[in-house]
């Protein structure tokens, strides 16, 4: 089990509530070791928070809470991701702090720490203390890593649109406590499979489908746009009508799964091959026990309080959803929300 504060979930241009999320095992204090998941806001949404909440951490300095981080979770190097890393680089206290993500993630993030659009301030080489920040290569087996002590990860590569350059990947990771072996997932941006070159949340949905509800009850996915946004401008991010295909996606690897785990006993092939129509799948409560958390809903900025286009985003899931009946649970991830996954 962890304990996560939400300390920002927009996916911008709102630049003071940007995905940045900080957790830890349940039964650890927050200066016993916290790990960033995504670092968009950073000191300054941590600050305002505390004011609001000092109880959120036991702190009332977000200097100090950045000190408890140990590692940085990023899913892609867009600063919408990866802002409030890269401000406070500069400032941080505490034992350097490694930034994990995937090669060509690092690599970008390289980049804006040349000297040039910021100082450099991160390292490869683990024995250079010089510098405040360490990369750290994921994903480079198709297994559970360790993170920091009690939690593994695994990484997914999940496909967010396309350049000049080629497809551009973003990422989903599996977060295990491994003393209990009770996880979440939780996504970075993503295209639809349904729209992408390079389909890759299958696989995801495939690895998870297994472990749901019983260790693994909590899914935090995107749903940048609301329906109204049409398809070829969604750059590489999830609307309500593609968000819930794909949790109908999920539901019919959970049903697959257990369906062929009732009927296990090996059956004799038929004599001659037939050609059936494909028998519609049941998905009703097959997402039962299971939350999903709206990320990085964004913003319209037009002088209207309480976030409404996050608002119109989870109503319009929420309604999309209904008829289907697969039981799942949808909740508003919230700036300052603090939840036990």
């Amino acid at each position: 089990m962890f304990d996560l504060v939400v300390v920002g979930e927009g996916g911008g241009p709102d630049e003071t509530n940007l995905s940045s999320y900080l957790f830890k095992p349940s039964d650890k204090q927050w200066r016993d070791g916290t790990v960033g998941l995504e670092a968009g806001s950073g000191l300054g949404a941590l600050q305002k928070l505390l004011a609001a909440d000092d109880r959120l951490f036991n702190s009332t300095s977000a200097s100090e809470v950045y000190s408890f981080v140990q590692c940085f979770l990023v899913t892609h190097a867009h600063l919408d991701h990866v802002n409030g890393l890269v401000l406070s680089a500069g400032s941080l206290s505490g034992p350097r702090k490694r930034v994990c993500a995937s090669k060509h993630s690092l690599q970008d993030l390289e980049s804006v720490f040349a000297d040039r659009i910021w100082p450099n301030l991160a390292s490869w080489d683990k024995e250079d203390e010089n510098y405040k920040l360490l990369y750290s290569v994921i994903g480079a087996r198709d297994a559970y890593e360790e993170l920091v002590t009690d939690v593994s990860i695994r990484y997914f590569p999940i496909s967010h649109g396309h350049n000049d350059r080629g497809d551009y990947d973003s990422a989903a990771f599996f977060i295990r406590h491994d003393p209990t072996g009770h996880e979440f997932l939780f996504f970075g941006d993503v295209e639809p499979d349904s729209l992408s070159r390079s389909p890759k949340t299958i696989n995801v949905w495939r690895a998870a489908a297994p472990k749901i509800p019983a260790s693994l009850n909590a899914v935090f996915l995107e749903c940048s746009w609301p329906s109204s946004r049409s398809d070829d401008t969604l750059y590489g991010h999830l609307s309500p009508v593609h968000f819930v295909r794909e949790l109908e996606t999920l539901a019919a690897e959970v049903v697959k799964v257990r369906t062929a785990a009732k009927t296990s006993s090996p059956v004799r092939p038929a004599r001659k091959k037939q050609r059936l129509a494909p028998v519609p799948l049941d998905l009703r409560n097959a997402l039962a026990g299971l939350t999903v958390y709206v990320i990085h809903c964004k913003d319209t900025l037009d002088g209207v309080p309480d976030r409404p286009n996050q608002r119109l985003i989870i109503q319009e899931i929420k309604t999309l959803l209904e008829p289907r009946g697969l039981g799942v649970e949808i909740v508003a991830a919230r700036q300052g929300m603090r939840v036990q996954v």
